[in-house]
Order: C-alpha cells, then sequence, then structure tokens
C-alpha cells in the first residue's frame, strides 16, 4: 500500500491472527487441537492463541469480545470464515473427520475424493464455523469435472 495522509507515509498493515468467538471455550480448546493447535489449557481470561506459523489463532469468550465490542453487541451466528488444516493421508481425512464431528456441530461435508485431486471434508466447529479437512490424493487427475 503506498500513499500519504496527514501523519505521513501510509504503512500497509499484516494481517497476523484470526479470531474466532467461542460459546464453550474448553470445547473449543478441544476441537483445535484435535487438528493439530497447540493452544494452551484455559486460564480463567477468556482469551487464548497459539501460533500457526506466521499467524495467530485466538479463541476468545463472547465476554472477552463484548468488552472490546463498543456496543456493538457479539455476533449470534456463525461468521463467514473458514478454516482449513491439511491432512497427513487421505484416510487421515477420514479419521480427522470421525474424531471431529462429536466435538463440534458435526459434518457438513463428509469425507470424499474431489475432481480436483483431494480427498475432502468439511466439520463444523462447536460454534458452527466450518473447518476444511485435505490431502493430495496421490496420482488423482486434476481437474477432471465430477462424474
Amino acid at each position: 500500500m503506498t500513499g500519504t495522509d496527514a501523519t505521513g507515509p501510509l504503512v500497509r498493515p499484516a494481517v497476523d491472527a484470526i479470531s474466532i468467538i467461542c460459546s464453550d471455550l474448553e470445547r473449543s480448546v478441544t476441537f483445535y487441537r484435535t487438528i493439530g493447535c497447540d493452544l494452551p489449557d484455559p486460564d480463567g481470561t477468556g482469551h487464548l492463541a497459539c501460533d500457526l506459523g506466521g499467524v495467530r489463532l485466538m479463541l476468545d469468550t463472547k465476554d472477552v469480545v463484548a468488552m472490546s465490542s463498543a456496543g456493538e453487541g457479539v455476533p449470534s451466528a456463525p461468521g463467514r470464515v473458514s478454516l482449513a488444516a491439511r491432512c497427513a493421508t487421505p484416510e487421515a481425512v477420514d479419521e480427522i473427520h470421525d474424531l471431529l464431528v462429536p466435538l463440534g456441530q458435526g459434518s457438513s461435508l463428509a469425507p470424499f475424493d474431489a475432481f480436483w485431486g483431494q480427498r475432502y471434508a468439511t466439520v463444523l466447529d462447536p460454534d458452527g464455523s466450518s473447518v476444511d479437512l485435505y490431502c493430495d490424493v496421490p496420482g488423482a487427475t486434476v481437474g477432471q469435472s465430477p462424474p
């Protein structure tokens, strides 16, 4: 981003965190730990974070968000943010899917071999946000239309 404002040159911001509003923090910690997020144990603050390799995942309770929402209120519906987790093998997509379903709000897309060359599934976290699970399928022909 280039340009200036009244105080001088503008500096391009960098997204460094994704925040998820949680209705049940402990349940969300269990869910996100299952897909590899190294979250600490809840400490009573209503806020937890972990590094995802340069970007932080933050879990915040509704109370924490309400304190910083300046009267705007806490969103009551799931957001339009989706996370994706790469699995080690196509079989792991199925296994992780089955582990996460009871930890969240179920599955919105059962595991399948997608025409774009991946084993793919989508689960819902405890608050209804979608998390895609995927792995490249060895030897798959990418880009063919579905049958």
